[in-house]
């Protein structure tokens, strides 16, 4: 190598690129020799947290990987893979863009958009639906507006550019999340199992092209800057973010879906995170093979870019393709028909080498395993304890807690809170209607359904979080995620399958931010294996906090959990709805006086400190059986799971999808407004026919789950305890509008 052109670095090089100097040490151990300016910057955006899970690696190995609807394990592929059924499989997976989207919210939602995209279309499988997990701060702040209509907008734009409809999702608020927020996209796609490309590279001599887009200066240290903290100097960061092109990324996707039904593909990957050094070095590593990359063959859509600039450039629209030699012509006529980029840049070799060229000249030579997640990259067992804040939660009394003197009133307010009140502003941006059923207003299941077109299934989808839950408790607070979402498909008609998570936190190396991310894996693990819904992959994002010159300021632990549930038969499929007057409404679940970390505690006593609700994996696992039989029965009406604002706002949603209203007696031995207004887990409220009502009590007392006759559906008139709430109608804009005003204001 011309060292003139690449001249030495040392440990202060490596730590601006973001490496520790036992890993610069590390690199010189590996190398035999010490690194050019090139050889660093791979090593800088691969053994990135982003990258390597450097922090997180040593837990994930701990969740559990086997099911009986797996087609591949956690890590073996872009995605997860389940089986479906029928010789298809659905390949699903959920990953943040939260740095990009906190810096230039539009453009870091939409390349979230299209990345999770690829990650399922070069597996062979073609995407049907698109969701969304998004976290923002107070929302009568200028700055969470903006981040609000930027990252709605970019979803939005890509989303209904590219043709996939956004079918569900959630939206929650709260300022620990003012600076950073969370930008969560989640993915799933049909694949017939005869057609799954790998993303692997094997055969000496096969060639390797890269598709796509031209390659920029966008997104470069991309992987690096999505690991580290967010401070009032990272706007200075914004190359970092990437540019998406949706039109580009459906030419691809078409291009991608024609040529998976050939047989000149030997393994494909996604060009994400630090771009061709990590396509090419994972694909080496998985086919145990290396390769020799020609970096001057790339195509560029900027002058006098570095060899270094295109090896990490995270230009959108990208993916690396390993062919069976002797097609290459083939493969070419493909993409030049839907006019896309297709070039040659290298051949695969055996070893495990991977070379990389600048005209004729070597400028880059590393072992592939050395740079990826099981082979060179670090690994670390990190400092934990339990976090301060916990002890003082559990001093929380509900006695302390006056009870309001008008329900109403409380009632009313807790409708029109951002974590309550209607995502209409939100949902309206998205194209969600193509072979579908929607979500809360606009959805009248509480798990997205698809349409499996041809069969009796379809697929039932959700992503669920309460992070408050999970900040109280990490451990109890991700188990009841996992099992509300199992809750959210089971309550729509359908078996839960297999997961996928996004785990966002704070900075690894704070000993209670690290606690809060081992007791989630922990309570993960537990949920999981409970519901046989094994981890098929996800992503970390740690760093999720924002240094100021006042201190941290860290997000709530949230590990979203992505869920896929098979519909066996669309019969099954049970909405939120009321259906018609004089049904019988039904509460199932135990019922306790917990108004523990509900949003009724927090924004209208003002009471942030106190322990998660009450939860039994145990009573959750009944209910769960105990709702698919009689599902399955055909005994129930409608059905709804209660979250954020109590049995109150799960009896409003069925009112306000249907029009119909509801009379109810409380029961008099637990306080009316924790009865209302509480948010502890595993109840669900259903209607039943009045000609169904023997048949479903006969069911129900099977398995020993609690269950209460709560009273009847009207034909618009709300009463509680024989007292007038009102009409349906007359909360119909407080509940649809409260947000969107805000927000828009």
């Amino acid at each position: 190598m011309n060292t003139a052109l690449y001249p030495p670095v040392n440990a202060a090089t490596a730590k601006e690129l973001g490496l520790l100097e036992e890993e610069f040490e590390r690199i010189k151990e590996l190398l035999g020799r010490e690194p050019n300016f090139t050889e660093l910057c791979a090593y800088s955006g691969m053994w990135s947290e982003h990258c390597s899970y450097k922090n997180s690696i040593v837990w994930l190995k701990t969740l559990p990987k086997d099911g009986p609807h797996m087609l591949v394990k956690a890590g073996e592929e872009n995605a997860g893979l389940v089986d479906i059924g029928d010789g298809y499989g659905c390949a699903f997976k959920i990953e943040s863009h939260n740095h990009p989207s906190a810096l230039e919210p539009y453009q870091g939602a939409a390349t979230g958009v299209g990345g999770i995209n690829r990650d399922i279309f070069t597996m062979g499988a073609r995407p049907i639906a698109l969701l969304n997990s998004l976290r923002f701060g107070d929302p009568t702040l200028e700055r969470t507006k903006w981040l609000v209509k930027g990252v709605v907008k970019g979803i939005g734009d890509y989303g209904n550019a590219f043709g996939i409809p956004t079918v569900g999702g959630e939206t929650y608020f709260d300022k620990c999340y003012n600076q950073n927020p969370l930008v969560n996209a989640f993915s799933a796609g049909i694949v017939r199992t005869d057609r799954i490309i790998h993303a692997k590279a094997e055969g000496v001599g096969n060639p390797v092209f890269i598709v796509g887009s031209s390659t920029g200066k966008d997104g470069i240290h991309g992987a690096s800057f999505a690991s580290k903290d967010l401070t009032e100097d990272s706007a200075d960061d914004i190359p970092a973010v990437q540019v998406g092109d949706p039109f580009m990324e459906k030419l691809l996707l078409e291009a991608t879906m024609e040529l998976a039904e050939t047989n000149y593909v030997v393994g494909m990957q996604d060009m994400g995170a630090a771009g061709i050094i990590c396509s090419t070095s994972e694909m080496s590593a998985a086919g145990k093979h290396g390769m020799k990359i020609h970096l001057d063959r790339v195509p560029l859509r900027q002058k006098n870019m570095e060899p270094w600039e295109i090896l990490l450039s995270e230009s959108q629209e990208r993916m690396l393709v390993v062919v069976k030699k002797g097609y290459e012509e083939q493969v070419k006529a493909i993409y030049d028909k839907w006019d896309i980029h297709c070039e040659q840049i290298g051949e695969v070799i055996s070893g495990d080498r991977l070379y990389f060229y600048w005209h004729g000249e070597l400028v880059a030579d590393l072992p592939a395993s050395s740079l990826v997640l099981g082979g060179g990259a670090p690994v670390y067992y990190r400092e934990f304890r339990q976090a301060a804040y916990y002890s003082e939660l559990q001093n929380f009394d509900i006695h302390q807690v006056p009870e309001p003197a008008d329900l109403k009133e409380v009632a009313k307010k807790i409708l029109a809170l951002p974590n309550v009140a209607s995502k209409r502003f939100i949902y309206e941006q998205y194209d969600s209607m193509v072979g579908t059923v929607n979500m809360s207003t606009n959805r009248p299941t509480d798990a997205a359904i698809v349409n499996l077109k041809g069969t009796p299934k379809a697929l039932a989808m959700t992503v669920d979080c309460n992070p408050r839950f999970v900040w109280a408790d990490p451990y109890v607070g991700t188990m009841m995620a996992v099992s509300e979402a199992a809750r959210n498909i089971v309550v729509s008609g359908g078996q839960p399958s297999a997961v996928t998570n996004c785990l966002n936190f704070g900075n690894p190396y704070n000993p209670e931010v690290y606690w809060q991310f081992v007791e989630a894996i922990k309570g993960m693990g537990k949920a999981c294996e409970a519901f046989k819904t094994p981890v098929t992959g996800g992503n970390v994002s740690f760093y999720n906090q924002t240094v100021t010159k006042e201190g941290v300021e860290p997000v709530f632990p949230t590990p979203t959990i992505g869920m896929i549930g098979i519909v066996e038969n669309k019969n099954y499929i049970t909405s939120i709805p009321f259906k018609q007057k004089g049904d019988l409404i039904y509460l199932i679940g135990t019922v306790r006086e917990d108004i523990n970390q509900s949003q009724y505690l927090v924004h209208i006593h003002g009471i942030e400190k106190s322990p998660v609700p009450l939860f039994s994996l145990e009573e959750e696992f009944a209910l769960q059986e105990q709702l698919k039989m009689t599902i399955r029965q055909g005994l129930i009406q409608s059905a709804h799971d209660i979250s954020e604002g109590g049995l109150w706002v799960c009896l409003m949603e069925k009112a306000l999808t249907s029009g119909l209203g509801f009379d109810i007696t409380l029961p008099a031995e637990i306080r009316k407004d924790a009865y209302l207004f509480g948010e502890g887990p595993s109840r669900v409220v259903v209607t039943v026919k009045q000609e169904d009502e023997t048949a479903f009590i006969d069911s129900m007392m099977l398995n020993g789950v609690d269950f209460d006759l709560l009273g009847h559906v009207t034909k618009g008139s709300i009463r509680i305890d024989d007292e007038d709430w009102g009409h349906v109608d007359d909360y119909r804009k407080l509940y649809e509008d409260s947000l969107t005003d805000t927000i828009l204001s």
